[in-house]
């Protein structure tokens, strides 16, 4: 009698998504030039975001992208080596912070007003305006918060909504790419 092996599902690596973080110097052209390095691989880029830090000569960059983990490595390593990039990490699988924002317009009924407010308020989702049709609330916190509001109130009808794409940071200022890792000093080098 042969016996049964059990269904295993085989993921796809390139359904995963990758968190990236590129520190650059604010001038013109470093983003297109980044984000080429992706479209020339055929790979999309999910969600892009690009702000001033608090130093204003540089810009961080945050993309969510849908790619192999070697791969993800391989272009940060390319973006180093571009005159404008200071730093490039994914941080993954690293210990950071992660959030997006979504304002969403619902369509709210009479007598479903008071059912969408109370669902909306487990979520910390803020009113930020309303009329007598629908209401639009500004969420924040990870995708997956942000993914199970928007779950929650499909049923009532969005009409329309936008997303600022994710942001990360990491939590420890002295792990550069992996908060595990730790250098330990060369006895020679430290007799020195």
């Amino acid at each position: 009698m042969a016996s049964a092996i059990p269904f295993v599902e085989k993921t796809d690596p390139l359904e995963s998504t990758r968190t990236l973080s590129i520190l650059v110097e604010n001038r013109f052209g470093v983003l297109s030039r980044i984000a080429g390095l992706f479209s020339a691989r055929g790979y999309n880029i999910e969600s892009l975001t690009v702000a001033r830090t608090a130093d204003s000569t540089l810009s961080r960059i945050t993309m969510v992208v849908r790619c192999e983990p070697l791969l993800a490595q391989q272009i940060l390593r390319q973006v180093e080596k571009l005159p404008n990039a200071v730093e490039a990490a994914d941080l993954t699988d690293t210990n950071c912070v992660e959030r997006e924002l979504v304002l969403v317009r619902v369509h709210a009924k009479e007598g479903r007003r008071t059912s969408l407010l109370t669902e909306a308020e487990i979520f910390r989702a803020r009113v930020v305006t309303a009329t007598p049709e629908n209401y639009v609330f500004e969420v924040t916190g990870d995708s997956g918060k942000i993914e199970a509001f928007l779950d929650v109130v499909r049923p009532y009808g969005i009409d329309e909504m936008v997303r600022t794409g994710q942001v990360a940071l990491r939590r420890n200022l002295h792990s550069r790419f992996a908060p595990e890792t730790v250098v330990e000093e060369d006895p020679v080098e430290a007799s020195r």
